[in-house]
């Protein structure tokens, strides 16, 4: 920890703000016994979404908490392996309904994940307890969202496009919830449902490559969620990528995922641009710093393997160049192009970036 603080001595000052934001939170639980629950329990499963849960406005805290660990819930009922089948797809089906049975619970997961499926009466009454229009909004995404991950109970991610669906199903969906609870609250327009898709497919993703070593070693039955479609370009069976003798290929399966990932980066920061409240942009801005600073190596690593790729042609772009005889047309082709075919692009997201940058130090 000393190590990464003396590396980047300018990060020093927003950890400490942020340890600020964790004491004043934890001072700041609801006296209600149900939200005080619901308060506690997410600091339990993420402290980070605690921190950025603080920084909406009084009036989404609550909402957007309950919306949180009504998916974590269902989440948990999906990831336990020990479920059968048949038990496991009725549960994923009708959680809409349970969330409105606030004697509802079921005994799955493991730690805090637990005690949030033994104490599932704590969400749901303090769901009771939110508007009608939130209610809503939160049912209808636990709805498509248990319906789709009950879709791949089953189903192996063979292709791009399964990769593409199940990731939507799982977190593209949570992004509309979150886009629709803040149109609902009133401080937000409501975004294209393609922006708000990409945020959450971004993040999950990175969660997909981060979680790999966890997933693939799951007892009693592994969790694959990498596409075949890419993997197998590279080992003939998903759990050969950790093995000592496959480094090589291993490192470029993981550019190919990042490479997948950061093709979402674009919409993110669209998405985040459309924001007009300044504490619901820091929100939805510090996940995406967050993410953006996991996948930094990896896209580095990527970068590598892509800029190598591109300076294959500098020669014969040389050779090129010099036949041309006429001055003026020589400037012209010589001019480096991919200048202003990208001068649009990052004129248009520097107004974004520059807004990210400014709510890190607010932080």
């Amino acid at each position: 920890m000393m190590g990464e603080i003396v590396r980047h001595p300018n990060e020093l000052y927003p950890l400490m703000k942020l340890l600020v934001i964790a004491k004043r939170a934890e001072k700041e639980t609801p006296s209600q016994p149900h939200l005080r629950y619901c308060y506690l329990m997410l600091r339990k499963i993420s402290r980070s979404f605690s921190l950025v849960i603080q920084q909406l406005p009084l009036q989404l805290r609550d909402v957007v908490c309950v919306f949180y660990l009504v998916l974590r819930a269902l989440d948990t009922v999906e990831d336990d392996t020990s479920i059968a089948t048949q038990v496991k797809v009725p549960i994923l089906i009708a959680f809409h309904r349970h969330i409105y049975d606030h004697e509802w619970h079921f005994s799955c997961g493991i730690n805090a994940y637990k005690d949030l499926m033994d104490q599932f009466h704590h969400v749901s009454s303090a769901f009771l307890g939110l508007g009608k229009n939130y209610q809503e909004v939160i049912e209808d995404i636990t709805m498509r969202m248990g319906e789709g991950m009950a879709k791949f109970v089953n189903k192996e991610i063979e292709t791009i496009d399964d990769y593409e669906e199940y990731c939507h199903y799982v977190a593209g969906l949570a992004g509309l919830g979150l886009s629709k609870l803040f149109h609902a609250s009133g401080k937000e327009d409501l975004a294209p449902d393609s922006l708000p898709n990409a945020v959450g497919l971004f993040l999950q993703k990175t969660n997909i490559i981060r979680d790999y070593l966890e997933d693939i070693n799951e007892v009693p039955k592994c969790r694959m969620y990498w596409p075949r479609q890419i993997w197998s370009k590279y080992v003939y069976k998903l759990e050969d990528l950790k093995l000592e003798e496959n480094s090589v290929k291993a490192v470029q399966c993981l550019n190919d995922m990042v490479t997948n990932a950061l093709s979402h980066v674009e919409d993110c920061l669209v998405c985040l641009s459309t924001l007009r409240d300044p504490a619901i942009f820091r929100s939805c801005a510090i996940p995406q710093d967050l993410k953006l600073e996991e996948n930094s190596v990896k896209a580095v690593q990527c970068l590598n393997d892509m800029v190598t790729n591109a300076l294959s042609h500098v020669e014969d772009c040389l050779v090129c160049v010099s036949t041309l005889r006429d001055p003026a047309i020589f400037r012209s082709c010589a001019i480096p192009q991919f200048l202003i075919l990208n001068r649009s692009w990052l004129l248009g997201h520097w107004q974004c970036a520059t807004r990210i940058s400014k709510s890190s130090e607010v932080l």
